[in-house]
């Protein structure tokens, strides 16, 4: 009783600056105009200050989480939270668009060790899968509350305050853990740990880099040469990674984890839903505002719904999954997914917002399942000392995921809006290419046309705008279906979440292994409860809580 309930104070304590470093990324996207153009910041320049934070995040992620298992994860957390909250600052306080980007590096950086630390914690404090996958999607809900707390926060702030002050956001959160942390979150290492492989970090990093870089620039800017080049040399170093990885004795990245059927199909699905849902978000977050023509700030409040949607399922899916099978919960929300995405083909080009964004809920509905739950499977199924290795490569497969989807599936939408985009005769040869290569470019161009011009152009803009999003929700919805039935098969052997010693009765090997390291885990985290914790709960049961 004490332990669990000192767990979730130690979950609040890591929850508070996951919810305030959400914040302060959604916040950046609306404070981006006003430090631009104070800063003189140029379009280049405003793509690093965006881009490097998540460059750097993807390119450490891995070696963070494998670093934490070997120097401690609370002590990495704070060393990380450190740095965070002095990196905010001097972004906040940056008086050039260099020194923004060099705070926001040192962010990115910092924003590595946070997730996977963060994570392996969880998995350490909470042994007990039921009362794991909970705080997982508590863990979840959080960074998701930000997406709705964000937009209106920074609205706020930027109504009162400069600019800076939304870099200061998560420096509070991160003073508070700094605090909190050493007395309320248990420690632990791998004490069979070598030492760091620094070939395989340098290696990580020139494959991660490249790689993130390419897939950028292909969403961005469509194929091209340079981003071709970046990713498949990325691609290349991976190979070389990889084969350094078999032959150490103690690699940065321990391929064993991917011999479990269970870890494996988990971290898959969760790098392929990821691809298709973020990519679906993106489209549908540009459909809101170039065919339905709302504000950013409109068009963020009709996205509300489907957060509230994703925060409800992310809470109610370890629930749940304690009555039915993991893969079964897990496969069918997808197949709810797939649902929402066909009904997102069937939304016309005219009317309101409202069958986009209720289609836009089913599908954020049916992916809860995926997400909690397959990320409890990840860190759950790695042996305790490489929890924070597992949580690294589940952050990664998102950002990979997430920029893989945007590239290949924005190709695709890119390319059926050019194939059928309808534009009237005579149009200016300027603005027949402009209007013929993005609706973006068409909604520039029928700035300068005369009312009719403008106003057919901007139809047939939004007419092969809407199909190029059917199309790409079409070809989710497949690959989602797939991918729903590859679980269903993979995952079936995972009993429900019940208590820990009928699921080992009840589970297959895995399931066996992670309910046996619940003992261990549980001696770790009563090691390691500090005593200031340990007389707040003997408090707490004499006063009868």
């Amino acid at each position: 009783m004490k332990r669990n309930t000192a767990a979730w104070i130690g979950l609040a304590v890591l929850a508070l600056p996951t919810l305030l470093v959400s914040i302060d990324v959604f916040v950046l996207l609306l404070a981006l105009p006003t430090l631009s153009a104070d800063l003189h910041a140029s379009s280049t320049e405003q793509l690093w200050i965006l881009d490097v934070y998540g460059f750097l995040l993807s390119g450490f992620m891995i070696t963070m989480g494998t670093l934490g298992d070997r120097i401690g994860r609370r002590r990495l957390l704070l060393i990380g939270a450190t740095a965070f909250g002095l990196a905010s600052v001097a972004a906040a306080y940056s008086t050039s668009p260099e020194t923004l980007i060099a705070a926001r590096a040192v962010l990115g950086v910092a924003g590595a060790t946070l997730a996977p630390s963060t994570l392996a914690l969880i998995s350490s404090m909470f042994p007990d899968p039921r009362r794991r996958a909970l705080a997982i999607g508590v863990w979840m809900t959080c960074f998701m509350g930000g997406a709705i707390i964000g937009p209106l926060a920074g609205g706020a702030l930027l109504a009162h305050f400069w600019w800076g002050s939304a870099f200061l956001l998560g420096v509070p959160a991160m003073v508070l853990l700094l605090v909190l942390g050493p007395i309320l979150l248990p420690e632990h290492r791998d004490p069979d740990a070598g030492r760091l492989d620094l070939p395989s970090v340098a290696l990580s990093l020139a494959a991660i880099l490249p790689a993130v870089y390419g897939l950028k620039e292909l969403a961005r800017s469509g194929w091209h040469a340079p981003a071709a080049v970046a990713l498949l040399a990325g691609l290349a170093v991976g190979a070389v990674f990889v084969r350094r990885q078999r032959t150490l004795a103690d690699p940065l990245l321990d391929l064993r984890l991917f011999g479990d059927r269970a870890f494996g199909t988990a971290l898959g699905g969760m790098f392929t839903g990821t691809m298709l849902t973020g990519a679906m978000m993106v489209f549908i977050t540009s459909h809101l505002q170039l065919v339905k023509g709302l504000s950013p700030a409109a068009a963020g409040l009709w996205m509300m719904p489907a957060v509230v949607a994703t925060g409800l399922s992310f809470q109610l899916s370890p629930l749940v999954a304690r009555r039915i099978r993991r893969g079964y919960l897990i496969g069918g929300g997808l197949l709810v997914s797939v649902l929402g995405l066909l009904l997102v083909t069937q939304v016309p080009t005219g009317g309101g917002p409202l069958p986009v964004v209720a289609a836009f809920v089913i599908i954020n509905l049916g992916m809860g399942p995926l997400v909690t739950l397959a990320t409890d499977i990840i860190v759950g199924s790695a042996p305790v000392a490489k929890a924070g290795a597992a949580a690294s490569l589940n952050e990664t497969s998102g950002e990979f995921g997430f920029a893989l989807g945007i590239a290949a599936l924005g190709s695709l939408g890119t390319a059926v809006y050019r194939g059928v985009v309808d534009l009237p005769a005579g149009l200016p040869a300027r603005a027949e290419a402009d209007a013929r290569d993005t609706v973006t470019g068409a909604t520039a161009a029928a700035a300068s046309l005369p009312d009719d011009a403008a106003a057919a152009v901007l139809s047939a803009a939004r007419d092969a705008s809407t199909t190029g999003m059917h199309v790409v929700a079409a070809v989710s919805a497949v690959l989602l279906l797939a991918l729903a039935l590859l679980t269903l098969r993979m995952l079936r052997h995972l009993p429900p979440l019940g208590p820990a010693r009928s699921a080992e009765s009840a589970a297959g090997p895995a399931d066996s292994a992670e309910s046996a390291a619940g003992p261990a885990r549980s001696a770790e985290f009563a090691a390691g409860l500090a005593p200031g914790v340990r007389s707040v709960v003997r408090v707490g049961r004499l006063q009868g809580s």
